[in-house]
């Protein structure tokens, strides 16, 4: 009897470990390693043609373009809402708003309906940054919220707001939370994750202001160094002492430099699509023997030929995945470390304008444009799209925000609204 208890019990577990999909939050802007990999198992392999089971829609989430966050049962946001820019909590399970913390007010800017920043959370903080340049941190005790700090990219450090607005997700890293004010003198900033207070300020002469690109990190000969996107430029900057290490402006684009840079080891790989002065490059890091960084060209094509518009790229071993064109998102996969094209620019795309991307469980999730949402092999070998249906309840605004998945479920941001679907094989 007991034998068969022990039986019993062995295979339920084995039941539960086999038939549930691994879950993992999403504490910020492409997840734990800023890469837009999703380390989950379990995840359906193809979906109806309507779409993968729906869990919960929320609304009344104001006006924005952020990708949500998870983390510790809660899915984080901002938006307009009203006159004010705001960051939200929901709960991970239901949907339903728990609290709402005002962090400016609302202001018009190009594509005008609200903020573009994923909030970065950590423990009990969220920090975020508005379309003005607003950057706060937020504390969380249980159901309230209340504001501890904030700042500001154009009062505290000259930066001017980009075209389209501030739209960086800050990086936390250590006691410094780091982010690019693109002020003559205060290009890219680390403040006292706590307190608001300055840490360093790194000028970059020539670099240009702010752009809509989120801060990555590489360690090279044991010197830190943050890499994003500047006007004029992509640049290196130490991050103990916020010193300038580089700055390289191959393929920087001449209207907005967008894609967060990805990394392997000490090589890096950015990308513009604007026009003929961006495009794709690689560039090799290495110690400078004085305790700095330098950065030199690998493979590189122009924009005419390749580069990631907007969004995002991902590197899936020694893959990067991308889509291709100005408002085009034609998917392309390509070897990092020697820039071969494996195959792409796929055309016709299977569905129109820019292509965000995700990669999970062996699935590329592409969300285009014009609310086409397609699941597509992670195969350096072929291109095989395997499903896609249309997003529901869609807002007449371009389907920009980048799909997120936490905890087996799919989230899917569109303005006022999110409707987050059950992705996993077995429930």
């Amino acid at each position: 009897m007991l034998r068969g208890l022990l039986i019993a019990l062995v295979s339920v577990n084995l039941g539960l470990l086999v038939g549930s999909a691994s879950g993992d939050d999403w504490p910020r802007w492409r997840g734990p390693k800023v890469d837009a990999i999703c380390q989950e198992k379990g995840l359906l392999k193809s979906w109806p043609a309507e779409g993968p089971p729906i869990a919960w829609k929320a609304d009344g989430l104001g006006g924005g373009y952020g990708a949500p966050t998870i983390a510790k049962g809660r899915v984080f946001g901002m938006g307009y809402v009203g006159d004010d820019e705001v960051i939200w909590a929901l709960d991970e399970k239901t949907g339903k708003k728990i609290w709402s913390v005002r962090i400016d007010g609302r202001i018009q800017v190009g594509y005008g309906e609200g903020p573009r920043s994923s909030p970065t959370v950590e423990g009990d903080r969220i920090y975020g940054v508005g379309v003005a340049g607003t950057i706060a941190c937020i504390k969380q005790t249980g159901d309230t919220a209340e504001l501890v700090w904030k700042r500001n990219f154009q009062t505290d450090f000259g930066g001017r707001v980009p075209t389209w607005g501030f739209s960086e997700s800050v990086l936390i890293d250590g006691e410094q939370v780091v982010c690019t004010p693109g002020g003559p003198k205060a290009g890219m900033v680390a403040l006292n994750k706590t307190t608001g207070e300055v840490i360093w300020k790194c000028p970059i002469p020539g670099a240009g202001g702010a752009q809509y690109c989120s801060i990555n990190k590489v360690v090279v000969g044991g010197v830190p160094v943050y890499l994003t996107w500047m006007q004029n430029a992509f640049v290196g900057v130490e991050a103990k002492t916020g010193k300038l290490l580089f700055t390289n402006n191959e393929v920087a684009g001449s209207v907005a430099n967008i894609p967060t840079a990805l990394v392997k080891g000490t090589d890096v790989v950015c990308s513009t699509g604007y026009t003929s002065k961006g495009g794709i490059m690689q560039l090799k890091l290495a110690p400078s023997g004085d305790g700095g960084v330098t950065a030199t060209s690998g493979w590189k094509y122009p924009s005419s030929k390749f580069g990631n518009h907007h969004g995002g790229m991902v590197l899936v071993g020694d893959y990067i995945y991308f889509g291709h064109g100005q408002n085009r998102g034609e998917l392309v996969c390509m070897n990092f470390n020697t820039g071969e094209v494996m195959w792409g620019p796929i055309r016709p795309s299977p569905g129109s304008g820019s292509a965000a991307l995700l990669y999970a469980d062996g699935m590329l999730y592409c969300r285009y444009q014009d609310g086409r949402l397609c699941l597509v092999e992670a195969n350096p070998k072929e291109y095989k799209l395997v499903s896609r249906f249309t997003l529901p309840d869609r807002s007449n605004h371009p389907s920009w925000p980048h799909p997120v998945i936490a905890n087996g479920r799919l989230y899917i941001r569109d303005q006022d609204k999110m409707v987050v679907f059950d992705v996993r094989a077995n429930r």
